[in-house]
This record gives structure tokens, sequence and C-alpha cells, in this order.
């Protein structure tokens, strides 16, 4: 193992419709190397693919009304969480937890206000995160020739403790999962439980290099080359966990 570095990409400009973010990036600064990861907050992502709703077109039905009044929230902003959500877990202290189609449990089923391109606007999830990320790694290989892995990151809750960490919700030519079962710890013993979350690990260390008002959604990771495959392999889809063994389901 040797020296890790992340360096977040300055000058991007705001991220509209149709925007070719491969081309943003190269822009940006040199071509991430083959061994590299480059790290995109998904808002960079569902604002290029123009996954944006605005409030104003949103008509909130009585399910809706009944969540927002006991929640304190707007029911527009409620109706847009259940239009996004498979299935609604919790609602209470003002945060609707809820399964995604893509099978992330999180808040608001990501849907968010922060960091829109203008008021009375909510930013959604990507339909298919590791599509996007596949996309955006051929699009970076035809542009510049090198086939950097990607990730696509957003910042989600944890159950147990306070504080959020960025996430991976998409992943391209990165090994998610490193999984060290059947191997041995430095006393000889076998691991039997020890399945390491690279691509998780990934984007929070990425996020740190990087202020949350910045407006820097790209950073560039190095010194995982050994992670990094010629391959898409099987994306973060391969990080969610199945529900038959969720415990607390």
């Amino acid at each position: 193992m040797g020296a890790l570095t992340a360096r977040p990409l300055a000058g991007l400009p705001e991220i509209t419709a149709g925007a070719d973010l491969a081309t943003l990036i190269l822009d940006a600064g040199p071509a991430p190397a083959d061994d590299e990861i480059v790290v995109v907050a998904h808002k960079a992502i569902s604002k290029a693919e123009a996954r944006i709703r605005a409030l104003d077109s949103i008509v909130p039905s009585p399910r809706a009304h009944e969540l927002a009044a006991a929640n304190d929230k707007d029911p527009r902003h409620v109706q847009a969480i259940l239009d996004e959500s498979a299935e609604l877990l919790r609602a209470d202290h003002g945060v609707l937890i809820a399964r995604t189609p893509h099978g992330f449990v999180c808040a608001n089923a990501g849907v968010d206000e922060s960091n829109t391109p203008g008021d009375g606007l909510l930013i959604l999830l990507p339909r298919d995160p590791d599509r996007s990320a596949r996309a955006l790694r051929a699009r970076l290989r035809e542009l510049s020739g090198r086939s950097p892995a990607v990730l696509i990151s957003d910042s989600f809750g944890r159950a147990w403790r306070l504080g959020q960490l960025d996430t991976a919700l998409g992943c391209a030519g990165l090994v998610p999962l490193d999984d060290w079962r059947g191997r041995h710890d430095r006393r000889g013993r076998e691991l039997r439980a020890s399945v390491i979350a690279v691509a998780d690990a990934v984007t929070a260390a990425a996020d740190l290099t990087r202020e949350k008002d910045s407006g820097e959604p790209v950073v560039i990771v190095a010194g995982l080359g050994q992670h990094v495959q010629a391959d898409d392999g099987p994306g973060a889809a391969a990080l969610i966990r199945p529900i038959a063994e969720d415990l607390f389901n």
C-alpha cells in the first residue's frame, strides 16, 4: 500500500442539463490516469441528466399532506419523496426514511434542496447511477484515451452513529468490495467476516477534500490503483445488502 492523495477540481462551471461532464473534467486539469479514480458528487450527474423537479409542478396527494403536517415539511417536497420511493420505511422527526428503486435506504429518498440551480427546485438521484458511472468512464476514455475508475457519491446518514459520510451510488472500473474472507490475519487466524467497502471508503475520503459550498463536485483520487480494473465491474449495486439479509427490515 502506498500514499493516498485526493485533489478536488477547481473551476468547474455550474452543471446544466445535457452538460458533457467528461469534457468539463478534462478542461479543468490533466486527464486522470488509468489507475486513478474520478469521484463525482451525484448532484453534478443529476443536473446533467435533468433530474431536477420544480416544486410548483407537484400536486401533493392526501398521503403527502398527512406526512407533511406530521413532519413539518412542504407537502410538495413530501410528494416528490414518495414518487422517488419504492417503500417508505419510517417518517419521524422531520425525516422520511425510504428505500429507493435502486435499493438505497436513505433519508428523503435522496431528494434534496441544497445546491440546486435556483429556488423552488429539488434534485433527485440519478435513475441508474451505475449506468451513469459507466457512461462517464466511457466518455473519458473516448476523449483522453485513459480509463480511470469512476464513482458517483452522495452523503448518507448512518443508523447507529451521528453525522453523514459520502457513499458510492454508482461505480465503474473499481472493485467495490475487497473480500478478505478465507484469508488470514497476521497471526494466521482465518478471517470470516472482513469485507472492505472500498467504493464507500474512497467516496468518504474524497469528500474530506472539499467544503459543501465549494462548488467542487469532482475529486481525483490516486494511490489505489490495486482496486482499479479494466472492465467496469459489478457497480455499486454490489454494495447493497439484500433485503433477506437485513436484520432490521
